[in-house]
């Protein structure tokens, strides 16, 4: 079957259709890396605690008919679910048993857990050589931090993130999106599948590590740059960008408006467009250094002009002129409203055994010209303990 592809190009279950994932991540950054893996087709086992399951089917948010929360069902599609108690013997033997007929096993317990309940990267190892091993913590497995219990709050806080997030005379404020939890999901996934080409070709499998905390310093690209470069800490910008201005939301006669003007020829645009042809020549504002050395100057120039129109009137006007621009939507627009969230079928509809139909987020990949689609709905918990283990649901 390596390699089958359908008339159209497409492996028929998705491009990882040939990878068993035994998932035992729970709440975020491990089943969004495991749900991405599922949405490309890859068989994704969730194993969880008999007596409840993951975390967020029970403890996050609000749940409508059924016990499952809409956290849990934001994360778990094209899963399916067994119950296992790892500390029993039985439980873990069934486990070991899955172990080695699998190609990856991903965990995101803190160090040393794994090893306590015998479900370690050496132990599995031995029992399928050619296994990918993946472990998402907060802090890394060594370290002085590797201990520590992780979450996206205090990564992001403890490698910059807060301390560049928010208005520059404001209190610390995180990232609007869990950028740490998501951000190690999305490494981890990249070095699964790094590790899983390499197997098939060698056979040999391999451990991936990654963490809430390195994956949330390793997108500090500018920040990291600012400070090497000019050796001063970077501050607080609002909305506005490190490297160039104006790049940032500019305050309009109801509300706000992006710009995007982030060289010198977007500059003489937006000079145009906005009837401010006599900053282009203005010494404080001449080239991309200058503008952002007097940001609160250049700012002030702008908003003036702007506090004249609407957010709408100028968005138009921008684009008609080739000034990247947009305006501030909140959830309720983009998720119901937004013709462009339509037509690229961002938001797709489940039927759940339970709650009845589910909207979801989309991937936003396109391969081969096809969004991978949502083949399952976030399962039940146990629900496939009979086609997987032999087993009802309600034996434990």
């Amino acid at each position: 079957m390596d390699g089958l592809i359908d008339d159209e190009g497409q492996q028929p279950g998705g491009a990882l259709a040939e990878m068993t994932v035994l998932d035992l991540t729970q709440v975020m950054a491990g089943p969004f890396c495991t749900m991405v893996l599922a949405d490309l087709g890859a068989d994704v086992i969730k194993v969880e605690n008999p007596e409840a399951g993951d975390q967020t089917r029970r403890s996050w948010g609000r749940s409508d008919n059924g016990e499952d929360s809409r956290a849990f069902l934001a994360l778990n599609r094209n899963k399916r679910s067994i119950t296992l108690d790892l500390k029993s013997a039985e439980g873990l033997a069934q486990f070991h048993g899955l172990v080695r007929n699998a190609d990856v096993v991903v965990e995101n317990w803190r160090p040393g857990v794994a090893a306590r309940l015998g479900v370690d990267y050496e132990t599995l190892s031995a029992l399928n050589s050619s296994l990918v091993y993946a472990s998402i913590s907060g802090f890394g497995q060594t370290g002085p931090y590797a201990d520590r219990p992780g979450y996206d709050l205090i990564a992001q806080a403890m490698t910059g993130v807060m301390s560049i997030t928010g208005e520059p005379d404001g209190r610390p404020v995180k990232s609007g999106l869990p950028v740490a939890d998501l951000g190690s999901g999305l490494f981890c996934v990249i070095g699964i599948l790094a590790a899983w080409i390499s197997s098939r070709q060698t056979g040999v499998g391999q451990q991936v590590e990654t963490s809430l905390f390195e994956s949330a310093l390793a997108l500090a690209v500018w920040e990291s740059t600012e400070f090497w470069d000019s050796g001063q800490v970077p501050q607080k910008l609002g909305s506005a960008n490190r490297m160039s201005a104006p790049y940032q939301a500019l305050a309009t006669k109801d509300g706000f408006v992006t710009v995007g003007a982030n060289n010198d020829r977007l500059w003489r645009r937006l000079c145009a467009a906005l009837d401010l042809e006599h900053l282009i020549d203005d010494a404080r504002f001449r080239t991309n250094v200058d503008r952002m050395s007097r940001r609160a100057e250049l700012v002030a120039e702008l908003e003036q002009r702007l506090a004249q129109r609407t957010t709408g009137e100028w968005v138009d006007l921008l684009l008609a002129a080739g000034v990247p621009a947009g305006p501030i939507q909140d959830y309720r627009h983009v998720l119901e409203d937004d013709p462009h969230v339509k037509a690229r079928e961002m938001v797709q509809h489940v039927t759940h055994p339970v709650e009845g139909v589910v909207p979801v987020l989309a991937s936003p990949l396109r391969i081969g010209g096809r969004r991978p689609p949502v083949r399952r709905a976030p399962p039940l918990l146990g629900e496939h303990n009979d086609e997987i283990l032999g087993r009802s649901r309600d034996e434990q």
